[in-house]
């Protein structure tokens, strides 16, 4: 999603653009323990993660959610803002496929 809340400008300290094209943007994230991402967005996408991973996630309106997610989970996201805190001990890693 580009504009003000593109996460490869506003969360470019975990994410890192890997491929695009007309129909999908992919990610990889890298979240070092303890570490946000701040206050983003994305259209409809899937996540795929590499590593096992707790997420403490924000969203509008105040609203909070706890994820725990296994490597090799894949999951469908809807679309919209949020920030994102590695709650975990070690190193979270996923794949981030948005739908263009």
């Amino acid at each position: 999603m580009e504009g003000p809340l593109d996460p490869a400008v506003v969360a470019a300290n975990v994410v890192k653009p890997v491929f695009e094209n007309a129909r999908v943007r992919v990610y990889e994230a890298h979240f070092a323990p303890g570490v946000t991402a701040p206050w983003h967005a994305h259209p409809d996408n899937i996540i795929h993660l590499l590593t096992d991973a707790s997420f403490h996630i924000t969203l509008p309106e105040g609203k909070e959610q706890d994820l725990a997610l296994r490597a090799g989970d894949t999951k469908w996201m809807d679309g919209g803002q949020h920030e994102v805190l590695n709650t975990g001990k070690d190193e979270a890693r996923m794949l981030v496929i948005e739908l263009k």
